[in-house]
């Protein structure tokens, strides 16, 4: 009893460290952008680092070198798919793979924290504690791996959302006389996001040197989202066949509107079905013995005055 008490204590401990990490990390990204403004003045790296908060500049390491251990242990090619996974999801800092593979370890080094909370302390044994127990560390071990395929998906969904409404400013601004790069740069100035961040980084990447069916290619596999893909291919087949740009967008702007006007019809023909199971579960049981309630007490009292 004793070791498993010491044990649970440590996995405690390492919880807590992940949370001073992540919070470390949340909180260094603001940092960040504000020093931005006025990094020139800092004199050499050791200052810059020093801005850092301790537990950033000591736990976020040592949070780095478990993750880069526990890659020996993971299936072949699980590492890569996180990666893939974190670089459509935005590269956010706090579920870079490494940490990601840190805080699954913790998830299942935390299994003697679940027995001492549920099984000893709170009471809750046989069949039920079991089954809490298992949920609570299943929940451990596979939330980290929950957390990057959410934030995934709500980026993609956050990219498709933005697409028609940079498309139709950069059609404004090619008709008004604009080159596509000239154009794309005033857009993505105009709006803000993280489609407006990957074509700032497109646009980047071709002022240093790369071509823009590479760049735009590029741009396709950080974001895996289906409606920017077409609008990339469209352009490269302009560029391939000499298309008229501004004719490519406004066709695309037009398709894509129509695309998001057929999305939203769908999600509002599977919201009755949505709707189906909290009404089942939550309205209709109180609805039940409001409307059945009396009848049920008169009938109980006619059963009763008739055994009498």
């Amino acid at each position: 009893m004793i070791y498993l008490v010491a044990f649970a204590a440590a996995a405690a401990v390492l919880l807590v460290a992940v949370y001073l990490i992540m919070g470390a990390v949340e909180r260094s990204e603001v940092r960040d952008s504000l020093r931005a403004l006025d990094s020139y003045q800092i004199a050499g790296v050791r200052e810059q680092e020093m801005l850092a908060p301790a537990t950033e500049r000591i736990l976020a390491p040592l949070a780095d070198k478990v993750g880069n251990v526990g890659k020996k242990f993971t299936p072949v090619g699980y590492v890569e798919s996180m990666s893939r996974k974190w670089v459509l999801a935005g590269s956010p800092a706090s579920l870079a793979p490494e940490r990601v593979l840190l805080y699954k370890g913790l998830g299942l080094l935390s299994l003697p924290l679940w027995i001492v909370l549920f099984w000893v302390l709170l009471g809750f044994q046989g069949i039920l504690g079991l089954l809490i127990i298992l949920v609570m560390w299943a929940v451990s071990f596979f939330s980290p791996e929950v957390l990057v395929e959410r934030a995934m998906e709500a980026r993609k969904a956050r990219i498709a959302r933005q697409l028609p409404d940079v498309l139709d400013l950069l059609v404004i601004s090619v008709e008004a006389g604009l080159g596509f790069e000239q154009a794309l740069d005033r857009t993505v100035d105009s709006i803000p996001g993280d489609l407006s961040d990957e074509f700032r980084r497109m646009l980047q990447e071709v002022r240093i040197g790369a071509t823009r069916a590479d760049a735009l290619r590029a741009l396709d596999g950080r974001t895996d989202v289906p409606e920017l893909r077409s609008f990339i291919l469209a352009m490269l087949q302009a560029d391939t066949f000499g298309v008229s740009i501004s004719r490519i967008l406004k066709s695309q702007a037009d398709e894509l509107r129509v695309r998001r006007r057929f999305r939203i019809q769908e999600m509002a023909q599977k919201a009755p079905v949505k709707m189906l199971f909290p009404l089942v579960l939550c309205i209709f049981p109180s609805i039940f013995v409001v409307i059945l309630g009396p009848a049920v007490i008169q009938v109980l009292d006619a059963f009763a005055g008739t055994s009498t």
